[in-house]
């Protein structure tokens, strides 16, 4: 039995697996948990972040308009399913400079000491990873952008690692290219960030196929007495296109840089309806996991064919139990 390092989360969203189901991460039976037209004007509501909230939960959500223009909205809910999502983007007090807008999209959301960070893909002459702060989520401050263009998918450890905050993120340039790893980053203010290091790449030739074009973080790593669990998106090239699935790592404690094990298999790619067709077709993309300490419990918020937000299942021991059977 492994175990996650956190806190109890008792209200977690939970269904249990399916019987006689031969895969590690199942479904929320009435997905998707949020339609693209749960606001007035939205397009679609996707790649989006929850965390636990004064007893409920809270979140930022990627809603694109009717003119596909690409925003963040700050959301609650009572149990994690249903979502009231506020009609107007979030608006960040900062320095001009930075909180001049371009677009904002794929957020991720935690909750270090007494502050609610958000990461995000910030438009700043092409992309790269904003960064930014609540307490309350009403009133948002935002800092500088952590890294030059270009860059997406930044994603914050839960707490500091030796003396510094922690971030994965994954260089990239302005379109779909081979820029595709995952790199870690530190700093000690939230400001600068140094010491990169690579984490781990793409797969080539079709031992891991569906990991062969790109990968990029997940959701925030989840803190476990094994390791940190990492998961993340890999996509492939394919003939109609790209697919977007998803996979899981186990990366060292103090040393995130290392990879201790790895899925060979995916943990879930697209399969229903609402995963395959969209305004992306055959995405699956998580940017959020609650977690439950008592029982290892994990709900993984991901998107679907850039159109829906659904909601999946997993345990700590599902996903380290199916690396070492499925290792890469």
């Amino acid at each position: 039995m492994s175990r996650i390092i956190g806190e109890s989360l008792k209200n977690i969203p939970w269904q249990d697996k399916p019987a006689g189901l031969n895969a590690p991460v199942w479904r929320y039976s009435a997905n998707p948990i949020i339609e693209r037209n749960a606001i007035p004007n939205s397009n679609s509501v996707f790649n989006s972040a929850v965390v636990p909230f004064e007893g409920k939960f809270a979140g930022v959500f990627r809603c694109d308009s009717r003119s596909v223009s690409m925003d963040i909205f700050a959301g609650f809910s009572d149990d994690g399913i249903n979502w009231t999502i506020n009609h107007e983007p979030i608006v960040f007090e900062g320095d001009p400079e930075i909180t001049k807008r371009e677009y904002r999209y794929d957020p991720r959301v935690i909750k270090i000491e007494d502050r609610y960070y958000i990461t995000w893909c910030n438009g700043y002459h092409g992309p790269t990873i904003g960064v930014g702060y609540t307490t309350d989520f009403k009133t948002f401050h935002q800092l500088e952008n952590a890294f030059l263009p270009y860059n997406r998918n930044g994603v914050l450890f839960p707490r500091k690692i030796g003396d510094y905050y922690a971030m994965v993120s994954r260089p990239s340039d302005t379109g779909h290219t081979p820029f595709g790893d995952i790199f870690y980053s530190v700093s000690p203010d939230l400001t600068f960030w140094g010491k990169h290091r690579y984490v781990m790449g793409t797969v080539n030739g079709d031992e891991s196929a569906w990991q062969s074009k790109k990968i990029g973080p997940g959701p925030v790593p989840i803190e476990t007495d094994k390791g940190w669990l990492l998961i993340y998106h890999g996509v492939i090239n394919t003939c109609n296109g790209f697919v977007y699935r998803i996979g899981c790592a186990l990366l060292d404690l103090d040393e995130p840089w290392k990879v201790i094990a790895r899925s060979r298999n995916y943990i879930l790619g697209p399969e229903k309806l609402y995963e395959c067709v969209g305004d992306v077709p055959n995405v699956t993309f998580p940017c959020a996991a609650l977690t439950d300490a008592d029982t290892g419990r994990i709900a993984i918020y991901y998107g679907c064919a850039d159109t829906v937000t659904g909601l999946a299942f997993t345990t700590v021991d599902e996903l380290l139990n199916y690396m070492e059977e499925y290792p890469l």
